[in-house]
Protein backbone atom coordinates (compact mmCIF):
# COMPACT_ATOMS: atom_id res chain seq x y z
CA UNK A 1 0.00 0.00 0.00
CA UNK A 2 2.96 2.23 1.18
CA UNK A 3 4.52 1.69 -2.51
CA UNK A 4 1.23 2.60 -4.10
CA UNK A 5 0.84 5.94 -2.18
CA UNK A 6 4.39 6.61 -2.80
CA UNK A 7 4.09 6.08 -7.04
CA UNK A 8 0.60 8.19 -6.55
CA UNK A 9 2.61 10.91 -5.19
CA UNK A 10 5.58 10.82 -7.59
CA UNK A 11 3.32 11.15 -10.22
CA UNK A 12 1.42 14.23 -8.97
CA UNK A 13 4.35 15.89 -6.93
CA UNK A 14 7.59 14.96 -9.36
CA UNK A 15 11.05 14.75 -7.84
CA UNK A 16 11.76 17.84 -10.94
CA UNK A 17 9.43 19.82 -12.63
CA UNK A 18 10.20 20.34 -16.02
CA UNK A 19 10.34 23.37 -17.53
CA UNK A 20 9.07 24.42 -21.22
CA UNK A 21 8.57 27.84 -23.08
CA UNK A 22 5.66 29.18 -25.60
CA UNK A 23 5.84 31.27 -28.95
CA UNK A 24 2.96 32.70 -29.43
CA UNK A 25 -0.06 32.64 -26.58
CA UNK A 26 -0.06 36.59 -26.23
CA UNK A 27 -2.63 38.86 -25.49
CA UNK A 28 -5.97 37.54 -26.53
CA UNK A 29 -4.82 34.07 -28.02
CA UNK A 30 -7.42 31.69 -27.19
CA UNK A 31 -5.14 28.51 -27.94
CA UNK A 32 -2.27 29.74 -25.86
CA UNK A 33 -3.86 29.68 -22.86
CA UNK A 34 -5.89 26.89 -23.20
CA UNK A 35 -2.87 24.79 -24.01
CA UNK A 36 -1.06 26.11 -20.85
CA UNK A 37 -4.07 25.00 -18.80
CA UNK A 38 -4.02 21.74 -20.25
CA UNK A 39 0.18 21.44 -19.36
CA UNK A 40 -1.22 22.75 -15.75
CA UNK A 41 -3.54 19.33 -15.15
CA UNK A 42 -0.57 17.11 -14.16
CA UNK A 43 1.62 19.71 -12.67
CA UNK A 44 4.64 18.08 -14.58
CA UNK A 45 5.73 21.17 -16.60
CA UNK A 46 6.26 24.91 -15.54
CA UNK A 47 6.06 27.90 -17.97
CA UNK A 48 9.68 29.69 -17.53
CA UNK A 49 10.40 31.72 -21.00
CA UNK A 50 8.42 32.57 -24.04
CA UNK A 51 8.01 34.96 -26.81
CA UNK A 52 4.16 35.49 -26.79
CA UNK A 53 3.96 38.45 -29.00
CA UNK A 54 5.19 39.88 -32.19
CA UNK A 55 5.92 42.91 -29.97
CA UNK A 56 8.51 42.98 -27.08
CA UNK A 57 6.48 45.23 -25.21
CA UNK A 58 3.44 43.12 -25.41
CA UNK A 59 5.26 39.90 -24.92
CA UNK A 60 6.72 41.20 -21.76
CA UNK A 61 2.99 42.08 -20.79
CA UNK A 62 1.96 38.60 -21.05
CA UNK A 63 5.22 37.17 -19.23
CA UNK A 64 4.62 39.68 -16.33
CA UNK A 65 0.63 38.43 -15.85
CA UNK A 66 2.33 34.77 -16.25
CA UNK A 67 4.73 35.13 -13.89
CA UNK A 68 7.41 35.05 -16.17
CA UNK A 69 11.10 36.50 -15.19
CA UNK A 70 11.56 39.75 -17.99
CA UNK A 71 14.86 38.25 -19.05
CA UNK A 72 12.85 35.34 -21.22
CA UNK A 73 10.74 36.88 -22.65
CA UNK A 74 11.89 37.46 -25.76
CA UNK A 75 11.78 39.61 -28.70
CA UNK A 76 11.86 36.53 -31.45
CA UNK A 77 11.31 33.09 -31.43
CA UNK A 78 15.37 32.97 -33.23
CA UNK A 79 16.69 34.58 -30.03
CA UNK A 80 14.74 32.37 -27.72
CA UNK A 81 15.65 29.42 -29.31
CA UNK A 82 19.53 30.35 -29.16
CA UNK A 83 19.30 31.95 -25.81
CA UNK A 84 17.45 28.79 -24.26
CA UNK A 85 19.80 26.37 -25.95
CA UNK A 86 22.69 28.06 -24.05
CA UNK A 87 21.44 28.01 -20.97
CA UNK A 88 22.05 25.01 -18.52
CA UNK A 89 18.72 25.87 -17.24
CA UNK A 90 16.66 25.96 -20.41
CA UNK A 91 13.66 24.93 -21.41
CA UNK A 92 13.55 21.11 -22.48
CA UNK A 93 10.39 21.70 -24.91
CA UNK A 94 8.25 24.12 -26.47
CA UNK A 95 4.98 24.81 -27.16
CA UNK A 96 4.34 26.56 -30.75
CA UNK A 97 0.75 28.02 -30.78
CA UNK A 98 1.03 31.13 -33.67
CA UNK A 99 -0.98 31.11 -37.09
CA UNK A 100 -0.02 28.44 -39.40
CA UNK A 101 2.33 30.82 -41.61
CA UNK A 102 4.61 30.61 -38.54
CA UNK A 103 4.88 26.95 -37.65
CA UNK A 104 7.34 26.08 -39.58
CA UNK A 105 10.08 28.71 -39.22
CA UNK A 106 9.89 28.51 -35.46
CA UNK A 107 9.49 24.78 -35.16
CA UNK A 108 12.79 24.14 -37.09
CA UNK A 109 14.83 27.24 -35.03
CA UNK A 110 13.73 25.29 -31.69
CA UNK A 111 14.72 21.85 -33.35
CA UNK A 112 18.05 23.09 -34.59
CA UNK A 113 18.70 24.53 -31.37
CA UNK A 114 18.19 20.35 -29.64
CA UNK A 115 14.65 21.31 -28.00
CA UNK A 116 12.04 19.48 -28.30
CA UNK A 117 8.74 20.62 -30.07
CA UNK A 118 5.29 20.60 -29.84
CA UNK A 119 2.96 22.33 -32.29
CA UNK A 120 -0.75 23.18 -32.70
CA UNK A 121 -2.04 21.37 -35.85
CA UNK A 122 -1.77 21.93 -39.00
CA UNK A 123 1.87 21.38 -38.44
CA UNK A 124 2.77 23.71 -41.53
CA UNK A 125 1.83 25.09 -45.24
CA UNK A 126 3.37 22.50 -47.30
CA UNK A 127 4.42 19.49 -47.64
CA UNK A 128 7.94 20.37 -48.22
CA UNK A 129 7.86 22.22 -44.99
CA UNK A 130 6.11 18.74 -43.33
CA UNK A 131 8.58 16.35 -44.67
CA UNK A 132 11.63 18.96 -43.60
CA UNK A 133 10.76 19.25 -40.28
CA UNK A 134 9.84 15.23 -39.46
CA UNK A 135 13.72 14.78 -41.13
CA UNK A 136 15.53 17.51 -39.18
CA UNK A 137 13.29 16.31 -36.06
CA UNK A 138 14.67 12.43 -36.31
CA UNK A 139 18.35 13.97 -37.44
CA UNK A 140 18.06 15.56 -34.25
CA UNK A 141 16.73 12.90 -32.07
CA UNK A 142 13.99 15.23 -30.97
CA UNK A 143 10.39 14.61 -29.79
CA UNK A 144 7.35 16.21 -32.30
CA UNK A 145 4.46 16.36 -31.04
CA UNK A 146 1.67 17.83 -33.28
CA UNK A 147 -1.37 18.84 -30.72
CA UNK A 148 -5.02 16.77 -32.60
CA UNK A 149 -6.58 17.89 -29.10
CA UNK A 150 -9.34 15.28 -29.17
CA UNK A 151 -7.30 12.22 -29.50
CA UNK A 152 -6.70 12.35 -25.98
CA UNK A 153 -10.29 11.41 -25.09
CA UNK A 154 -10.38 8.11 -22.95
CA UNK A 155 -13.29 7.59 -25.33
CA UNK A 156 -11.06 7.75 -28.47
CA UNK A 157 -8.35 6.13 -27.46
CA UNK A 158 -10.72 2.90 -26.31
CA UNK A 159 -11.96 3.19 -30.10
CA UNK A 160 -7.77 2.94 -31.40
CA UNK A 161 -7.08 -0.47 -28.75
CA UNK A 162 -10.72 -2.15 -29.97
CA UNK A 163 -9.91 -1.95 -33.49
CA UNK A 164 -6.78 -2.43 -33.43
CA UNK A 165 -7.20 -5.88 -31.32
CA UNK A 166 -9.30 -6.78 -34.40
CA UNK A 167 -13.22 -6.93 -32.46
CA UNK A 168 -14.64 -4.57 -35.04
CA UNK A 169 -13.18 -6.55 -38.18
CA UNK A 170 -12.26 -5.34 -41.24
CA UNK A 171 -13.55 -2.00 -41.64
CA UNK A 172 -15.90 -1.08 -45.02
CA UNK A 173 -16.58 2.32 -44.28
CA UNK A 174 -16.60 5.41 -42.61
CA UNK A 175 -18.46 8.99 -42.07
CA UNK A 176 -16.67 11.54 -40.05
CA UNK A 177 -17.20 14.97 -40.03
CA UNK A 178 -16.74 18.71 -38.34
CA UNK A 179 -19.69 21.52 -38.41
CA UNK A 180 -19.33 24.66 -36.89
CA UNK A 181 -21.38 28.03 -37.44
CA UNK A 182 -19.19 30.25 -36.29
CA UNK A 183 -18.25 32.30 -39.74
CA UNK A 184 -21.96 32.17 -41.22
CA UNK A 185 -22.57 35.29 -41.88
CA UNK A 186 -21.00 38.30 -44.55
CA UNK A 187 -19.32 40.68 -42.44
CA UNK A 188 -18.13 38.81 -39.40
CA UNK A 189 -15.17 37.14 -38.96
CA UNK A 190 -15.04 35.49 -35.15
CA UNK A 191 -12.29 38.13 -34.08
CA UNK A 192 -8.90 37.86 -33.77
CA UNK A 193 -9.29 33.85 -34.11
CA UNK A 194 -11.72 33.95 -37.01
CA UNK A 195 -9.60 36.77 -39.07
CA UNK A 196 -6.11 35.12 -39.43
CA UNK A 197 -7.84 31.76 -40.39
CA UNK A 198 -9.64 33.61 -43.62
CA UNK A 199 -6.58 35.25 -44.25
CA UNK A 200 -4.50 33.22 -47.07
CA UNK A 201 -1.47 35.05 -46.17
CA UNK A 202 -1.99 33.53 -42.61
CA UNK A 203 -3.51 30.39 -42.91
CA UNK A 204 -1.70 29.14 -46.33
CA UNK A 205 -4.12 29.13 -48.78
CA UNK A 206 -7.18 26.88 -46.77
CA UNK A 207 -9.46 27.60 -44.53
CA UNK A 208 -11.97 25.42 -42.88
CA UNK A 209 -10.30 22.01 -44.61
CA UNK A 210 -6.84 23.44 -42.83
CA UNK A 211 -8.86 23.80 -39.49
CA UNK A 212 -11.08 21.10 -39.34
CA UNK A 213 -10.81 18.70 -41.76
CA UNK A 214 -6.90 18.23 -40.37
CA UNK A 215 -8.78 17.05 -37.16
CA UNK A 216 -10.94 14.74 -39.28
CA UNK A 217 -8.28 12.95 -40.81
CA UNK A 218 -6.17 12.40 -37.98
CA UNK A 219 -9.63 11.23 -35.39
CA UNK A 220 -10.09 9.12 -38.66
CA UNK A 221 -6.55 7.45 -38.92
CA UNK A 222 -5.95 7.19 -35.33
CA UNK A 223 -9.03 5.72 -34.39
CA UNK A 224 -9.31 2.97 -37.78
CA UNK A 225 -5.50 3.18 -38.37
CA UNK A 226 -6.69 3.39 -42.33
CA UNK A 227 -4.26 5.04 -44.59
CA UNK A 228 -5.70 7.24 -47.37
CA UNK A 229 -5.08 5.85 -50.70
CA UNK A 230 -6.44 8.94 -53.07
CA UNK A 231 -9.14 11.79 -52.37
CA UNK A 232 -11.86 13.26 -54.56
CA UNK A 233 -12.69 16.95 -52.94
CA UNK A 234 -15.04 19.67 -53.56
CA UNK A 235 -14.40 22.90 -51.83
CA UNK A 236 -16.53 25.62 -51.42
CA UNK A 237 -16.63 29.51 -50.80
CA UNK A 238 -20.03 30.28 -49.71
CA UNK A 239 -20.57 32.86 -47.87
CA UNK A 240 -19.99 36.72 -48.98
CA UNK A 241 -16.92 38.44 -48.36
CA UNK A 242 -14.79 35.17 -47.78
CA UNK A 243 -12.01 33.81 -50.57
CA UNK A 244 -10.89 31.00 -48.40
CA UNK A 245 -13.14 27.71 -48.38
CA UNK A 246 -15.55 27.40 -45.64
CA UNK A 247 -17.50 23.92 -46.70
CA UNK A 248 -15.82 20.80 -47.90
CA UNK A 249 -16.82 17.38 -48.89
CA UNK A 250 -14.22 14.98 -49.66
CA UNK A 251 -14.87 11.22 -50.64
CA UNK A 252 -11.93 9.12 -49.26
CA UNK A 253 -10.92 5.95 -50.46
CA UNK A 254 -8.00 3.41 -48.28
CA UNK A 255 -5.55 1.30 -49.29
CA UNK A 256 -7.45 -1.82 -48.83
CA UNK A 257 -10.58 -0.92 -50.28
CA UNK A 258 -12.53 0.85 -48.01
CA UNK A 259 -14.15 4.04 -48.33
CA UNK A 260 -14.77 7.14 -46.43
CA UNK A 261 -16.98 10.71 -46.91
CA UNK A 262 -15.57 13.78 -44.94
CA UNK A 263 -17.36 17.00 -44.31
CA UNK A 264 -16.56 20.53 -42.47
CA UNK A 265 -18.27 23.52 -42.85
CA UNK A 266 -17.65 26.48 -40.90
CA UNK A 267 -21.70 28.19 -41.88
CA UNK A 268 -23.20 25.45 -39.91
CA UNK A 269 -25.49 27.16 -38.18
CA UNK A 270 -26.43 25.66 -34.59
CA UNK A 271 -23.46 23.61 -35.10
CA UNK A 272 -20.38 24.57 -32.53
CA UNK A 273 -17.28 22.25 -32.62
CA UNK A 274 -18.93 18.86 -33.88
CA UNK A 275 -16.43 16.43 -34.64
CA UNK A 276 -18.16 12.84 -34.79
CA UNK A 277 -16.65 9.96 -36.72
CA UNK A 278 -19.00 6.55 -37.66
CA UNK A 279 -16.90 3.61 -38.15
CA UNK A 280 -18.98 0.38 -40.05
CA UNK A 281 -16.89 -2.65 -40.04
CA UNK A 282 -18.06 -6.71 -41.03
CA UNK A 283 -18.60 -6.98 -36.94
CA UNK A 284 -20.60 -3.85 -36.25
CA UNK A 285 -20.52 -0.55 -36.03
CA UNK A 286 -18.56 2.22 -33.51
CA UNK A 287 -20.36 6.32 -33.00
CA UNK A 288 -18.60 8.59 -31.92
CA UNK A 289 -18.92 12.29 -30.97
CA UNK A 290 -16.40 14.87 -29.21
CA UNK A 291 -19.56 16.66 -27.97
CA UNK A 292 -20.61 13.57 -25.93
CA UNK A 293 -17.04 12.60 -25.58
CA UNK A 294 -17.79 10.87 -21.94
CA UNK A 295 -19.33 8.02 -24.51
CA UNK A 296 -19.10 5.27 -26.89
CA UNK A 297 -22.08 3.49 -29.15
CA UNK A 298 -21.27 0.42 -30.00
CA UNK A 299 -23.69 -1.41 -32.30
CA UNK A 300 -23.24 -5.46 -32.61
CA UNK A 301 -23.50 -7.44 -35.69
CA UNK A 302 -26.76 -8.35 -34.37
CA UNK A 303 -27.99 -4.77 -34.02
CA UNK A 304 -27.07 -4.98 -30.08
CA UNK A 305 -26.37 -1.28 -28.90
CA UNK A 306 -24.19 -0.61 -26.01
CA UNK A 307 -22.96 2.30 -24.61
CA UNK A 308 -19.65 2.46 -23.37
CA UNK A 309 -18.89 5.29 -20.89
CA UNK A 310 -15.83 6.25 -19.75
CA UNK A 311 -14.70 5.80 -16.22
CA UNK A 312 -16.81 1.92 -16.11
CA UNK A 313 -14.97 -1.40 -16.93
CA UNK A 314 -16.10 -1.90 -20.66
CA UNK A 315 -13.27 1.09 -21.49
CA UNK A 316 -9.97 -0.68 -22.95
CA UNK A 317 -7.56 -1.19 -19.92
CA UNK A 318 -4.73 0.88 -22.15
CA UNK A 319 -7.18 3.47 -22.68
CA UNK A 320 -8.64 3.65 -19.35
CA UNK A 321 -4.95 4.64 -17.61
CA UNK A 322 -6.07 8.14 -18.99
CA UNK A 323 -8.97 8.68 -16.65
CA UNK A 324 -8.53 11.39 -14.24
CA UNK A 325 -12.06 11.27 -11.96
CA UNK A 326 -14.89 8.64 -11.34
CA UNK A 327 -17.29 7.83 -13.71
CA UNK A 328 -19.94 10.23 -14.00
CA UNK A 329 -17.56 13.30 -13.26
CA UNK A 330 -17.19 14.54 -16.88
CA UNK A 331 -13.79 15.08 -18.12
CA UNK A 332 -13.85 17.33 -21.35
CA UNK A 333 -11.62 19.30 -24.22
CA UNK A 334 -8.92 20.27 -21.51
CA UNK A 335 -8.14 17.31 -20.05
CA UNK A 336 -8.40 15.61 -23.40
CA UNK A 337 -5.52 17.55 -24.41
CA UNK A 338 -3.61 17.38 -20.76
CA UNK A 339 -3.69 13.76 -21.96
CA UNK A 340 -1.37 14.43 -24.73
CA UNK A 341 1.06 16.59 -22.55
CA UNK A 342 1.06 13.70 -20.00
CA UNK A 343 2.48 11.42 -22.53
CA UNK A 344 4.44 13.96 -24.16
CA UNK A 345 6.24 14.99 -21.27
CA UNK A 346 6.98 11.51 -19.73
CA UNK A 347 8.60 10.80 -22.97
CA UNK A 348 10.80 14.11 -22.93
CA UNK A 349 12.04 12.82 -19.29
CA UNK A 350 12.63 9.74 -20.71
CA UNK A 351 14.45 11.07 -23.79
CA UNK A 352 17.01 12.71 -21.43
CA UNK A 353 17.27 9.69 -18.64
CA UNK A 354 18.25 7.48 -21.50
CA UNK A 355 15.08 4.86 -21.04
CA UNK A 356 12.94 5.79 -24.18
CA UNK A 357 11.51 3.39 -26.53
CA UNK A 358 9.05 4.26 -28.97
CA UNK A 359 6.37 2.37 -27.73
CA UNK A 360 5.97 4.79 -25.59
CA UNK A 361 4.50 7.33 -27.67
CA UNK A 362 1.14 8.25 -27.01
CA UNK A 363 0.30 11.19 -28.55
CA UNK A 364 -0.18 12.38 -32.26
CA UNK A 365 3.90 12.87 -33.99
CA UNK A 366 5.33 14.50 -36.40
CA UNK A 367 4.62 11.94 -38.90
CA UNK A 368 0.91 12.28 -37.93
CA UNK A 369 1.19 16.03 -39.03
CA UNK A 370 2.69 15.20 -42.43
CA UNK A 371 -0.54 13.12 -43.46
CA UNK A 372 -2.43 15.91 -42.70
CA UNK A 373 -0.76 18.32 -44.60
CA UNK A 374 -0.25 15.07 -47.72
CA UNK A 375 -4.21 15.52 -47.30
CA UNK A 376 -4.94 18.67 -47.45
CA UNK A 377 -3.19 20.12 -50.65
CA UNK A 378 -4.09 16.56 -51.99
CA UNK A 379 -7.80 18.08 -51.62
CA UNK A 380 -6.92 20.89 -52.94
CA UNK A 381 -5.17 19.75 -56.05
CA UNK A 382 -8.43 17.66 -56.78
CA UNK A 383 -10.45 20.95 -56.10
CA UNK A 384 -8.34 22.87 -58.48
CA UNK A 385 -8.33 20.20 -61.17
CA UNK A 386 -12.13 20.12 -61.19
CA UNK A 387 -13.19 17.44 -58.85
CA UNK A 388 -11.04 14.68 -59.75
CA UNK A 389 -9.59 11.81 -57.42
CA UNK A 390 -5.85 12.78 -56.61
CA UNK A 391 -3.59 10.28 -54.73
CA UNK A 392 -2.29 11.06 -51.39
Amino acid sequence: MAAALDLHLERVFPMAIMQYGMVGGGPGSFIGDAHRRAINLDGEAKLVAGCFSRTLEKCRQTGAELGIAEDRCYASFAEMAQAEAARPDGIRFVVVVTPNVSHYPVCKAFLEAGIHVSCDKPLCLTVEQAEELEALAKEKDLLFMVTYTYMGHVTAKHIRAYIASGKLGKIRTVMAEYPQGWLAYAGEWGGKQGEWRCDPQQSGGVNCLGDLGTHVENAVSTMTGLKIKRVLAKMDVVVPGRVLDDNDVVLVEYEGGATGVYWTSQFAIGHDNDLAVRIYGENGSILWKQTECEKVIMVDRDGTVVERHRGNGGIEPQAAAYGRLPSGHTEGWLESMGNLYRSFVSCVAAKEAGTFVPEMVDYPTVADGVEGIKFVHACLESNQKGNVWVDV
